[in-house]
C-alpha cells in the first residue's frame, strides 16, 4: 500500500485544524452557555492531540525527511508503520480524552504512543549512524528524541495518580511541568534547532557549523526544569544552578543569532515571506528566553505562577508562536506546503491570530495582578480563536489544491 508524502503533510495540517477547533470549543464554553462536553476533558484532548497529532507527528515526518535527503535507499517501511501507529494513538487519545478524560482507554493510547516513540528513537539512532555528514544536526536530533523519551516519566506519574486516585498536589504539578519542560524545551526546541542546522548551509553558506551552541543548550536544559518548580523552595545551591542555566540559554541563543547575522550577506534560496516567518519565530523565542530568565526573580515567579492567564500566555507563546509557526514556516520554505497566494494569506491570518491571542492573554494577565477584569475578554478571546481557525481552514484548503509534493521523491514503505 502506497501513501504519498503529500498525504502525510495533509494529515499534519488537518490535525492542526482539529486542534484549533478544540480550542474554539473551549473558548466558546468559557464565554457562552454550552452544556455539552466536559471542559476538563476537552482540555486534555486538546493538549494531548496538539502534542501527539500535530507537533510530534510533524516532527517525526521532518526528521524522516532529514534522513531521506542523506541516506540512499533508506528503508522507510518501519517509519511508515510508526507514523501510522502514532496517528492512530493520537486520534485514540483525542476521542478517549474528550469523552472520558483520564481512563483506561486514554492511558492505554498514551502508553502505546510512548512505546512507539521508543521504537522510533531506536531505529532513528541506528540510521543516524550511517551518516558521514551533518554531524552537528545529528547531535541536536539525538538529544531531541532522548528528551522526548525522558518527558514520559512525567506522563507515567500523572497516569499513576489518576488511576490510583492518590493525589499529591506538589507531585502532580511537578509531573505536569516535567512533561511540559522536556517536551517544549527538550524534544520540540532541539528538533527545531536540529532542522535549522540541517538546512542553514543552503540558506547561509557562510554560516560556520560547530557544536558549541548545542553543548550550551544541552548543559542547561535539565537544570532549567527547576524554573518550573521554584515554588518547591529549592535549596540555595540548586537555585543558583537554575539561574545560571537560564543565563546560559540566553547566551547560547545570542551566539546563534550573532552567527546568523554574520552570514546574512550571503543569504539565498529563501523567499522574502519565509524570511519574515523565521524572524517572527526568532523574536518569539527571544521573548520566551527572557521571560524564562525573568522568572528566576522570586517575586516575578510568584506572580507568573499565581495567575492562570500568564501561564496560558507563556505556554501558547511557545506552542503557537515558536513551535507551530516554525513548523509551518519550515514546511513552507522547503515547499512541503504549497507556495501560493491562498497559503500565504492563510499563514498571515494564522500569525495575526497568534499575535492577537498573546496580546489579549498578556493584557488579561497583567490586569489580573490588580484583580482588574477586562470587559468582554472571553468574547474577545473566542473571536481570536475563530481567526486562528480561519487561517488553518484556508491553509488546509490551499494544501489540498496544491501540486504534488514530496519529502524526497514520493516515499513509501519499501
Amino acid at each position: 500500500m502506497e501513501i504519498k508524502s503529500k498525504t502525510w503533510i495533509n494529515f499534519s495540517i488537518f490535525n492542526l485544524l482539529l486542534v484549533t477547533i478544540l480550542g474554539v470549543i473551549m473558548r466558546y464554553k468559557i464565554g457562552f452557555e454550552f452544556p455539552y462536553l466536559d471542559q476538563k476533558n476537552i482540555q486534555h484532548a486538546h493538549s494531548h492531540f496538539a502534542f501527539s497529532g500535530w507537533i510530534t507527528q510533524t516532527l517525526y515526518l521532518l526528521l524522516i525527511r532529514f534522513l531521506l535527503e542523506r541516506i540512499p535507499n533508506l528503508n522507510t517501511r518501519p517509519y511508515y508503520l510508526l507514523l501510522s501507529g502514532n496517528l492512530i494513538c493520537a486520534f485514540g487519545m483525542l476521542f478517549s480524552f474528550a469523552v472520558g478524560g483520564y481512563s483506561a482507554v486514554s492511558i492505554a493510547f498514551s502508553t502505546l504512543s510512548i512505546l512507539i516513540a521508543c521504537v522510533f528513537t531506536y531505529i532513528y539512532f541506528s540510521d543516524l549512524k550511517k551518516l558521514t555528514i551533518d554531524k552537528v544536526s545529528s547531535l541536536w536530533l539525538k538529544a531531541a528524541l532522548s528528551f522526548h523519551l525522558l518527558s514520559s516519566i512525567g506522563t507515567f506519574n500523572l497516569a499513576q495518580m489518576m488511576v490510583t486516585h492518590n493525589y499529591d498536589q506538589n507531585l502532580y504539578l511537578a509531573s505536569v511541568y516535567f512533561y511540559l519542560h522536556f517536551q517544549y524545551n527538550g524534544f520540540f526546541i532541539f528538533s527545531i534547532l536540529g532542522l535549522v542546522y540541517s538546512e542553514i548551509h543552503k540558506i547561509l553558506p557562510a554560516f560556520k557549523m560547530d557544536s558549541k551552541i548545542f553543548n550550551l543548550f544541552l548543559a542547561s536544559v535539565i537544570p532549567a526544569y527547576f524554573l518550573s518548580i521554584l515554588w518547591a523552595k529549592l535549596p540555595i545551591w540548586l537555585y543558583s544552578i537554575v539561574i545560571v542555566s537560564a543565563f546560559v540559554q540566553v547566551f547560547a541563543w545570542i551566539l546563534f543569532l550573532l552567527k546568523v547575522k554574520r552570514g546574512l550577506f550571503s543569504i539565498q534560496n529563501l523567499s522574502a515571506f519565509s524570511k519574515y516567518l523565521f524572524v517572527f519565530v526568532a523574536c518569539a523565542f527571544t521573548i520566551k528566553l527572557f521571560l524564562q530568565l525573568g522568572s528566576t526573580i522570586p517575586s516575578i515567579s510568584k506572580l507568573a505562577f499565581g495567575f492562570r492567564p500568564i501561564v496560558i500566555a507563556y505556554l501558547h507563546l511557545v506552542l503557537l508562536a515558536v513551535i507551530s509557526i516554525f513548523l509551518i514556516a519550515f514546511m513552507y520554505s522547503v515547499k512541503l506546503i504549497g507556495q501560493n497566494k491562498l497559503s500565504t494569506r492563510a499563514i498571515l491570518i494564522f500569525i495575526s491570530g497568534v499575535f492577537l491571542n498573546e496580546l489579549a492573554l498578556a493584557v488579561q494577565g497583567i490586569a489580573s495582578f490588580s484583580y482588574t477584569v477586562i470587559p468582554m475578554i472571553n468574547t474577545i478571546l473566542f473571536i481570536i480563536s475563530l481567526i486562528l481557525l480561519l487561517g488553518i481552514v484556508l491553509l488546509f484548503r490551499a494544501q489540498l489544491s496544491s501540486k504534488s509534493i514530496s519529502l524526497q521523491g514520493d516515499w513509501t514503505n519499501n
